[in-house]
């Protein structure tokens, strides 16, 4: 068995319903003696199956791949949510990644003389000429 059919709870899919749904959602439940799982739906073709939990079968559903590079609003994001539910492991971890991507996106600092323009460039605007 690929590691596309081993699923957790949390894990984001994208797969097809039983009435030929696209669907992409997150898997609330695995049962693996039946190879089903609940997936909360997202988003889908099917616009009333939006928000609502369905059943499918683990070969219909295919994981997808982990995001690790995330910008710096989604981070502040989920650190409100960690402050939310007083999950301080999930606070400190997305707290270090916050700072790990703010040394990755520091610009260094440049020496004045770098940006010397000679000659005057807003002589082209001028409105008198």
């Amino acid at each position: 068995m690929t590691d596309n059919y081993r699923f957790e709870n949390g894990d984001w899919i994208q797969g097809i319903s039983r009435d030929g749904e696209l669907i992409h959602g997150y898997v609330e439940t695995v049962d693996t003696t039946k190879g089903m799982l609940q997936i909360n739906v997202v988003d889908s073709d099917n616009k009333k199956a939006i928000g609502k939990s369905i059943w499918i079968a683990n070969k219909r559903a295919e994981k997808l791949p982990e995001t690790t590079g995330r910008n710096e609003s989604e981070l502040l994001a989920l650190i409100d949510l960690a402050l939310l539910f007083k999950d301080e492991q999930w606070f400190r971890e997305l707290s270090a990644k916050l700072v790990s991507t703010k040394k990755n996106h520091e610009v260094p600092p440049t020496k004045k003389s770098e940006f010397l323009i000679s000659g005057n460039r807003m002589r082209n605007f001028d409105m008198k000429r």
